[in-house]
């Protein structure tokens, strides 16, 4: 009894080699029970600490001309960002007082919570099994539910997309949250672990892992909130979205080459879909979300981006890839497998190259 006690208040290995285990953990809980819906989520705690500051600064924005719409959007991301980071250090100094084995669980919990990947596939499905089959017999009210469905994972106005323009919808959502929810997180947590691995703090591997990936989520939660390009958040929102489009610059285009690599074990045609991911990828109006989207159109053969509606006003937006084939519903269950195939290979060659760095 004793030896288990000094296991977990004192004896437990907190190293960096700790980081990969901790890792893998965090997705297996994540596709074991995804956002448990009955449980407060970190990112709605940061959601509600950056409403809160949009708020105070807006005032000051209006109480003192001197400080613009811009400026209080800088000071908003900032006080954040800081925000966050003293709470997070304050969680790990109470978790490492008790012991290592603790900080070790409270990290991969905080790591388990920046991985979107079963989140992401249950909204796939869920517009994959409201969508009518047949586009020839699918009812007004099944098309719907789908646009119901779909509206919960994108940012335009959904209630006028036809049958194709609901497929687009989902798999351009499952293409660039691949990035987002999935990739991107992984990636500043290794980098963050690497690099205390090489400053020869070791034993904060793991922390330093979930430090930098809610870090991320941080800035990306920030960017959903107040990057549109509307009156309201026109010059409020420039700084995180600035700051999401340069943190998301190396994860969106891992991303898309995941998915390439992916094809090449799913019988699809990779090589195309590169040509069309070079030729393409620029067509978006963000630096980042096109990558991951000209990856998917190349793959499945269909056309993704074109025009719809923001805020009740059209927008004309460039095709994405070449429509050999009309968009259908099984391109969603497509897009979710490539999605899924691409976020486990990433895991796996970031493991791999963590292990060399070791």
């Amino acid at each position: 009894m004793s030896g288990f006690i000094h296991f977990f208040f004192g004896g437990f290995p907190l190293t960096a080699h700790a980081l990969l285990p901790g890792l893998w953990l965090a997705l297996a809980l994540d596709l074991l029970f995804g956002d448990p819906r009955h449980l407060p989520h970190p990112v709605m705690l940061i959601a509600e600490l950056a409403k809160a500051l949009e708020s105070f600064f807006r005032r000051k924005f209006f109480q003192n001309m001197r400080i613009s719409l811009r400026r209080a959007g800088q000071l908003t991301v900032v006080t954040t960002l800081v925000g966050v980071s003293a709470c997070l250090a304050l969680i790990f100094l109470l978790l490492w007082m008790v012991s290592p084995f603790f900080l070790f669980v409270g990290s991969v919990l905080l790591l388990y919570t920046t991985i979107a990947l079963r989140s992401l596939i249950e909204h796939g499905l869920a517009v994959y099994h409201a969508l009518p089959d047949d586009k020839e017999t699918a009812s007004e009210a099944g098309l719907d539910r789908a646009r119901q469905k779909v509206g919960l994972i994108v940012g335009r106005d959904t209630n006028r997309l036809n049958y194709e323009g609901i497929v687009r919808a989902c798999v351009e959502s499952v293409a660039e949250n691949m990035s987002d929810g999935v990739i991107a997180p992984v990636f500043y947590a290794v980098v963050g672990a690497g690099l205390s691995v090489v400053f020869g703090m070791d034993r904060w591997a793991v922390p330093v892992a979930a430090f930098m990936a809610m870090l991320y989520k941080t800035v990306n939660t920030m960017d959903s909130m107040f990057g549109y390009k509307n009156a309201q958040y026109l010059e409020f929102g420039r700084a995180p979205a600035l700051l999401d489009d340069l943190i998301n610059y190396i994860p969106a285009r891992l991303s898309s080459f995941a998915l390439i690599a992916v094809s090449f074990f799913a019988e699809k045609q990779g090589a195309p879909a590169w040509k069309i991911l070079l030729r393409d990828h620029h067509k978006h109006s963000s630096p980042n979300a096109g990558w991951p989207e000209a990856a998917m159109a190349g793959l499945l053969a269909i056309q993704l981006g074109g025009p719809g509606f923001y805020f009740n006003e059209i927008v004309e937006k460039p095709f994405i890839g070449d429509n050999r084939v009309s968009p259908r519903r099984q391109h969603i269950k497509a897009a979710l497998a490539l999605m899924l195939a691409g976020s486990l290979l990433f895991f796996a060659v970031v493991s791999v190259g963590y292990l060399f760095l070791l």
